[in-house]
């Protein structure tokens, strides 16, 4: 690990060299120069992490060279603490005012200066990562983007568009609701709107209510204080808390746990939260965007969501529509993720076969765009030179098997029905397995578990 760089720009020779002294002795490597013109060249061909000014030098004002002093490195302004003497405050303030880190009144104690400097180096190492993260996190939004020319992605990202004016520094905007399947894209929807608010620059926290674990979940959303349990050492904040007027997006908030949708609803009603083992209430000002990929709706009927906090959060509802209704959208955006799957590993630019654009075409796609893009990527690495075949992609058959075990008089059948009778079928094809029969209708274990929840099917068996 680097020593810290402190310049010392001074001219009292003695005065100097104790300054030096003292903070090599607490760890710091000191540069010393009598004069103005030193300083700035020296600061230019070696930037340090700290100046020490003196305002009175023999060739200038030190307040004429602070904004020079400041520039830094890696876009980050290097802090600077003014030595004024004894009757030069006002100069000071000055300085403060054109954004010196802190000033030192003279005679200066040592032991004094030593605490701010190290103070004045933590924050600036604290406002450092804070930016840095903060310009990361800004690269992985920069390509962001909703893909398609179907009419139903066109009318969403309209609404996008719509949605992000209704927010400004004073307003957070309104609660917005995403519905739709698993892979569908809702976290792109809910980073495209907090891209297109005033409050864009402030963080975006991803929480995925289905990720958390049930006994730490409200201590993460919540924050907690020292000693409020066993485990909690020290006090933390909480994922509402970090948010700070950005926007904070609950990912399968159909997943919370109703007692903890009670407390969330309290929070978004009162744009106040109060940390766990805490008796003070800590003011949030953030946008709250929620997603589901259950019907949340019927969720409430049947006692699994509450109707209250349904009913907060359902203010502005954008639907994504599932992949396979969005036409040539499935090629186009095979053909993106084919690309960028290429630039990524170097590869040459993909070719699609007509056999592989037709199984594309063909294909239900039950986990969305999300399956699209990991067949495409997998299809891209193992086929090498050789264009893209709909046996790169091994989508899964067709079941004919299914389809002929179907009741050959649909009249009457009702799609609810015919859905019952095919998640019947595939649990006793697959002897009870949850996996396997969610394998043969082409969905997710926890489509079908929330499918035999609301048919209301039942195994003799426990569920695998």
């Amino acid at each position: 690990m680097s020593t810290t760089q402190i310049l010392i720009i001074e001219d009292e020779a003695l005065f100097a060299r104790a300054v030096a002294k003292r903070l090599e002795k607490a760890g710091y490597a000191c540069t010393l120069t009598a004069t103005l013109g030193e300083g700035v060249a020296h600061a230019a061909r070696q930037p340090p992490d700290l100046v020490l000014l003196d305002l009175r030098l023999p060739d200038g004002d030190g307040l004429e060279q602070l904004a020079t002093l400041m520039q830094g490195r890696d876009a980050q302004p290097t802090p600077v603490i003014v030595m004024t003497a004894f009757g030069e405050v006002a100069d000071a303030v000055r300085a403060m005012k054109q954004g010196a880190a802190d000033y030192l009144k003279k005679p200066i104690d040592l032991e004094e200066m030593v605490i701010a400097v190290a103070a004045t180096l933590h924050r600036s190492g604290v406002q450092r990562q804070l930016s840095w993260s903060r310009e990361r996190e800004a690269r992985s939004r920069e390509g962001t983007v909703l893909l398609g020319e179907s009419p139903a992605i066109r009318a969403l990202r309209q609404q996008i568009r719509q949605l992000g004016k209704l927010s400004g520094e004073e307003a957070a905007g309104p609660t917005v609701l995403i519905q739709g399947e698993t892979g569908s894209g809702k976290d792109v929807v809910a980073h495209l709107l907090h891209q297109e608010s005033a409050n864009h620059a402030a963080p975006f926290i991803h929480v995925d209510c289905a990720a958390l674990p049930r006994d730490l979940i409200e201590a993460e959303l919540f924050g907690h204080e020292k000693g409020a349990y066993t485990s909690a050492l020290q006090a933390r904040t909480g994922l509402l808390e970090a948010a700070e007027n950005g926007t904070l997006f609950l990912d399968e908030i159909g997943e919370l746990p109703l007692d903890l949708q009670a407390k969330l609803l309290t929070v978004i009603e009162r744009r106040r939260v109060r940390r766990v083992g805490s008796v003070h209430e800590r003011p949030i000002h953030a946008r709250f965007v929620a997603a589901s990929n259950r019907d949340l709706r019927q969720q409430v009927e049947q006692g699994a969501f509450r109707s209250d906090l349904y009913f907060r959060l359902n203010v502005l509802t954008l639907t994504l529509p599932p992949l396979r209704e969005r036409g040539e959208d499935i090629l186009l955006l095979a053909r993106h993720y084919a690309d960028q799957t290429a630039q990524r590993y170097r590869l040459p630019a993909p070719r699609f076969g007509d056999d592989a654009l037709a199984a594309l075409g063909h294909y239900h796609w039950p986990g969305n765009v999300r399956e699209l893009k990991h067949l495409t990527e997998r299809a891209v690495l193992l086929s090498g030179d050789a264009p893209l075949t709909a046996r790169a992609f091994a989508l899964p058959p067709n079941r004919e098997e299914d389809a002929q075990a179907l009741p050959e008089d649909w009249r009457g059948v009702t799609l609810g029905d015919a859905e019952r009778t095919l998640i019947q079928q595939a649990l006793a094809a697959s002897h009870g397995n949850i996996s396997e029969a969610a394998r043969r209708l082409g969905i997710t274990r926890m489509t079908l578990r929330y499918r035999m929840e609301k048919y209301r099917i039942r195994l003799e068996t426990p569920l695998q």
